[in-house]
């Protein structure tokens, strides 16, 4: 039998999931394994790259031995990874320091020296304002631990670790996919380079950084020991892989300029697709990613904790108030959206500002939550149904810039994946809102089949990654239309939302420096 079957990693912050596929797209297996979290002291979160390493092991051995495959038939494999925190190795391809997550922020008073003397610069080349990633980390280290800076021989993504064990590379042949070079904060984006002018300007050893690949070029082969320890034929191909949302775009199909591409998770991530690169140079909102289709970028933004918003009102609230407990396992957004569609669109003039922990785009990390404009007459429905059309209005404020930056962009359709895409009720409301149509897609597993798909390409089996991604990201049901009378009434709520939370951020500023 040909090697048909393609294997998907996801090495996440906070698990490991691997997934065995068809080329067809019909999920075989898949497991799932925790990855530690280590918080030393306040303000260090950390991880150990071994754990990506054997956690990766564990569920792509569980997922051959579950499904029953031959692993001679297993053509290829990739990962895709979280994007904003740095690994490093030394010479021999060994973890020379633990990883050091995207959630650390020891490094943020270099992300504001960068920011005051370089941040124009480094926004225009890479595609993203200075923020918690690669370049502010990695002078961390250099200038607060030297003795391990000089021990490095390259930074590495955690995919990039796990493919270069199995495939037993030295520190010359580590790589990076062009999907990560937005946040490296040393990269020109557009010429898909390392900028000599940022190495200099951060004082970066070009020599410390590994080189740039496409997605789907063989970085390896599984050696005879990583096959034993995977469960796998040595000599199967490991793809390069890329970022866990460049994945994730891939898998639901955002392969066209015009779409867009809505994470309503945790974090409300919101995305567009567009064959034009834009700098965010004035607002330092979107963060403009590579995507893995040639020609196409994803300029994105997103908000800390929109889903979570949501899970603190129900918590702190809703089940406060209704005297119970709510299961684990139940549904967050059914019985809060319900409740939200007890109020009028606007919730009668009462706003809410989700950036509870600090806004992130733009980055205004003094920032907090707040309600605005409540009165006698607002009941627990307003508040619920302010707290979702705030995500939307944010939305809105990401569309209108990147509208103003590349003003030719039709944008002709938003597809949700995550827990909140389950709700019909909050797709319309966005859709409302933001004068899109909404789609809810089939599938339920994104980032694992976006990399099983560049795992296809690198063994051949795929050609037109765009094409395969559209047709095997099927619509569930039929797309969700604004309708035009609410998203006229909608506008005016936009700007206001924009102004209020410019208001904020004076405010929450001043306090932070009085």
């Amino acid at each position: 039998m040909t090697a048909t079957y393609l294997l998907g990693i996801d090495l996440g912050t906070s698990s490991t999931k691997a997934a065995l596929y068809t080329p067809d797209g019909r999920l075989l297996a898949e497991s799932t394994a925790e990855v530690p979290l280590y918080t030393p002291r306040p303000g260090v979160v950390e991880q150990e790259n071994e754990d990506f390493y054997r956690t990766a092991a564990q569920t792509i051995r569980d997922c051959v031995q579950t499904s029953g495959v031959d692993p001679r038939h297993i053509a290829a494999l990739a990962f895709d990874s979280q994007m904003a925190g740095v690994g490093f190795i030394d010479d021999n391809y060994q973890s020379a320091a633990r990883f050091d997550s995207w959630l650390d922020m020891r490094c943020q008073p270099y992300i504001a020296q960068i920011d005051k003397e370089y941040g124009d610069l480094v926004t225009r080349l890479t595609g993203c304002p200075p923020t918690c990633d690669h370049g502010p980390k990695l002078v961390w280290w250099k200038e607060e631990r030297p003795s391990i800076y000089q021990n490095i021989a390259k930074f590495v993504m955690p995919s990039a670790y796990v493919a270069g064990r199995m495939a037993g590379l030295r520190a010359d042949d580590a790589f990076i996919d062009y999907t990560f070079l937005h946040f490296t904060t040393l990269s020109d984006a557009q010429q898909g380079t390392w900028s000599g002018e940022l190495c200099a300007a951060l004082g970066i050893d070009p020599a410390k950084l590994p080189r740039i690949v496409e997605p789907w070029a063989v970085v390896g082969e599984v050696t005879e020991t990583a096959a034993a320890e995977f469960g796998l034929a040595p000599g199967t191909l490991i793809a390069a892989g890329c970022g866990d949302t460049a994945a994730n775009a891939l898998g639901a199909g955002i392969v066209q300029p015009g779409m867009l591409f809505d994470v309503a998770g945790t974090a409300s991530v919101l995305a567009a697709s567009t064959d034009t690169f834009m700098a965010d140079v004035e607002n330092r909102a979107l963060l403009t990613m590579r995507s893995v289709i040639p020609g196409l970028w994803n300029p994105l933004a997103y908000i800390g904790g929109g889903g979570q918003a949501l899970r603190w009102f129900r918590d702190r609230f809703f089940n406060t108030l209704h005297g119970r407990e709510q299961p684990r396992t139940a549904d967050l957004y059914a019985e809060l959206i319900d409740l939200a569609q007890q109020a009028p669109p606007g919730a009668d003039g009462l706003f809410f500002s989700p950036h509870l922990g600090g806004r992130i785009c733009p980055a205004a990390p003094a920032m907090r939550g707040a309600w605005i404009g409540f009165s006698w007459s607002h009941t627990q429905a307003h508040f619920a149904r302010a707290v979702l059309e705030s995500i939307a209005y944010e939305y809105a404020y990401y569309l209108q810039i990147l509208q103003r930056a590349i003003p030719n962009l039709a944008l002709h359709e938003a597809r949700a994946i995550g827990g909140g895409a389950r709700s019909t009720a909050w797709n319309q409301l966005k859709a409302n809102v933001l004068g899109v149509p909404y789609q809810r897609l089939q599938r339920s597993e994104f980032g694992s089949w976006g990399s099983a798909m560049i795992a296809g390409k690198a063994a051949g089996i795929f050609d037109d990654l765009a094409e395969v991604a559209m047709r095997h990201a099927q619509p569930a049901g039929a797309a969700l239309g604004p309708d035009p009378a609410t998203h006229a009434q909608y506008a005016p709520l936009v700007a206001k939302h924009i102004a209020l939370q410019a208001t904020l951020h004076e405010t929450y500023l001043h306090t932070l420096h009085d």
